[in-house]
């Protein structure tokens, strides 16, 4: 459905179907919450139901509500939107003051039965700094921020600012002295079905790990574990694309941020090093029912993209331009098509925008994390989708972006991309003034 409209919130800028015709025409606080504009009836209405699960608070078993205990012992946080508020992105954490913001995912060298990253023996593979009364935390995770300051070409200065983590009160002991740590803050939920219904193929074409085109840029598969098939599968969820499904990352985000079992990972999210949390009750087996699963999965497919805005903009036009003389479209890339899908026909056969290729790519040392995740390596990230990124600061009130929400803006994400995209990130900083804002511009016009 082709849409051109004018917004009466943004004057004259024009809007383009970023999801097709899932696409939404909101540019307001609210602009990711939406269901699919072409998702009607029941199928609607299932939506709001799904809706309501992601955003209740889990509480402590025994409870006399018994569709939402379970917490803990230990967990990050007690609801789906405290970390998705809005459906947004998480912001950075600040520094010196725990964690609330973002998350710590640890690991020791090594990789277990699947390949995935071996867990620290006693603290498992995620730190969580809050736990129920009667059993300790497992530690306070901090950030410190070290400068790096540098020049655009034309003399303007910048400053970016390099994360540094530390976990203090460990509460079960001294984790591993080899331990790997890396800092996720959450993405955005929008047009995560979309993204599920580009068919495998169109990644598998758009492989080329040796570089053969000898374009510079070569983008692969991570291939990981797919717990329900019990075999492995490509990724395409996760700051790593270490997750096969959104179904798969709802559950891994039920277990690991507020250690909740689900028919998928049914086990309690504790060690045999963190004995005391054994003893506490817990929700039943599983604690988050299959209905209850099954309709946040379906609201996390269901959710909308907002339109994409400013196409009649002479500096977004500008932008546009300069966004494909970089090259960063090989990467970003801006159109893709998505399959068949018979229990989601709104998300068949659309033609979206979401500017991703879904694939790992080396970002180089700027942010090696030292820890690989299956096939990724440290230094591999899966290339994030641009679509609503302007959006961020009306619906989260912040603007950091990347993995760990170090950069502040479009501008120092760019200045962070090392390895592929190492001559892209140059060529920024040798651009004009006036080209810089335009790029950024688009980005955030998208």
């Amino acid at each position: 459905m082709a849409v051109c409209l004018v917004l009466a919130l943004t004057g004259k800028m024009s809007a383009s179907p970023a999801g097709g015709a899932t696409t939404v025409e909101d540019v307001s606080r609210d602009a990711f919450t939406k269901p699919l504009a072409n998702l009607e009836g029941e199928r609607r209405s299932a939506f709001f139901v799904g809706n309501s699960f992601f955003n209740q608070n889990w509480v402590a078993a025994p409870a006399s509500t018994t569709a939402r205990d379970g917490l803990g012992p230990l967990f990050n946080t007690r609801s789906c939107s405290t970390c998705h508020f809005k459906d947004g992105r998480g912001a950075s954490p600040e520094e010196g003051r725990p964690f609330t913001t973002a998350l710590l995912r640890i690991s020791i060298p090594g990789s277990d039965p699947h390949g995935g990253p071996l867990p620290d023996p006693i603290y498992g593979g995620q730190i969580q700094g809050q736990a129920l009364p009667g059993v300790p935390a497992e530690a306070e995770v901090k950030v410190s921020y070290e400068t790096i300051s540098g020049t655009y070409s034309d003399g303007e200065a910048y400053t970016l600012r390099k994360p540094v983590y530390r976990m203090e009160h460990p509460g079960y002991g001294a984790p591993s002295p080899r331990l790997l740590m890396s800092a996720r803050v959450a993405p955005a939920m929008i047009g995560l079905g979309l993204l599920e219904a580009v068919p495998e193929k169109a990644l598998l074409d758009r492989v080329d790990p040796d570089d053969r085109d000898h374009d510079g840029i070569s983008g692969r598969v991570n291939r990981v574990w797919d717990v329900g098939a019990k075999a492995m599968a490509v990724g395409r969820f996760g700051w790593k694309s270490e997750q096969p499904s959104i179904s798969q990352q709802v559950a891994a985000a039920f277990q690991g941020d507020m250690s909740l079992t689900t028919a998928l990972f049914p086990d309690e999210n504790f060690t045999p090093g963190q004995e005391p949390c054994a003893s506490l009750p817990n929700g039943g087996s599983p604690e988050v029912g299959g209905k209850v699963f099954d309709s946040v999965v379906y609201y996390s497919r269901t959710l909308a993209v907002p339109a994409a805005r400013g196409s009649g903009d002479a500096e977004v036009r500008r932008g546009r331009e300069v966004f494909n003389e970089l090259r960063c479209a090989a990467c970003h890339v801006p159109e893709l098509t998505t399959g068949e899908w018979r229990e989601f026909p709104e998300l068949s056969g659309q033609t979206i925008h979401p500017y991703t290729d879904l694939l790992l790519h080396d970002l180089g040392e700027e942010l090696d994390d030292g820890r690989p995740v299956f096939d990724a390596s440290g230094r591999e990230w899966r290339t994030p989708p641009l679509w609503g990124l302007g959006l961020v600061p009306k619906v989260n009130g912040h603007n950091t972006l990347l993995h760990d929400g170090r950069a502040r803006g479009v501008a120092e994400a760019i200045l962070w991309h090392g390895g592929e995209a190492g001559p892209s990130r140059d060529q920024f900083r040798s651009l004009p003034k006036a080209d810089r804002e335009a790029l950024v511009r688009f980005i955030e016009s998208l």
